[in-house]
């Protein structure tokens, strides 16, 4: 008898390329966890196209409808009660969770940042590479918490600086193990291997 599948919700704000990277993985027979639906905080991202044109489910709520933050996770709650995921993966999702909702989904919720946590921490992360004359950065996979890329790591993956970088270049290349390094990370949660106490 085969474990069943763990249940996966994506949120996304974008075109969601490591939303693309999770749901490819989820292809594998072998992959431990299936990718129940993908929401978005914006009716034009375009990941919400791809998800859908692959058979899965999709929601967005506009998150300018709402006047407070507490509102929005109340209408993004009642989407994934409906989907039952027993994880949430971030993939590029560009909105600020209150402590209430990240607390609700402690050690469930997990996200990519493209720069070797603990170090630049927020936006930018490339450029503050560069600027700090770093000779590597790279992606970590975390749990979130509510400090902002503070959550524990799960793993990262290694890019060197090279001569001539700009944040896009560095970018670019980051993106490349970011799309290795999170169903990698995701399946590892979905197999009891990691757990947020662990």
């Amino acid at each position: 008898m085969t474990e069943p599948k763990k249940r996966v919700a994506i949120l996304i704000s974008g075109r969601g390329s490591n939303m693309t990277a999770l749901i490819e993985a989820a292809k594998a027979p072998d992959y431990p966890a299936e990718i129940v639906g993908v929401f978005a905080n914006k009716p034009d991202a375009g990941g919400l196209q791809v998800a859908a044109g692959q058979g899965i489910a999709t929601a967005w709520r506009w998150h300018k409808d709402y006047p407070s933050r507490t509102g929005f996770e109340l209408a993004l709650s009642d989407v994934l009660k409906l989907w039952r995921p027993d994880f949430i993966a971030l993939a590029g999702f560009m909105r600020l969770f209150t402590p209430e909702f990240t607390e609700k989904w402690q050690g469930r919720m997990l996200n990519v940042h493209p720069a070797l946590l603990p170090l630049h921490k927020g936006l930018h992360p490339q450029q503050q590479a560069l600027d700090a004359g770093d000779s590597e950065s790279g992606c970590t996979v975390h749990f979130v918490t509510a400090g902002t890329d503070e959550g524990p790591t799960i793993l990262q993956r290694r890019v060197p600086i090279l001569p001539g970088d700009t944040a896009e270049t560095l970018g670019a290349r980051i993106l490349v193990e970011e799309h290795i390094a999170y169903p990698e990370a995701l399946a590892m949660l979905a197999r009891g291997e990691v757990s947020f106490e662990g």
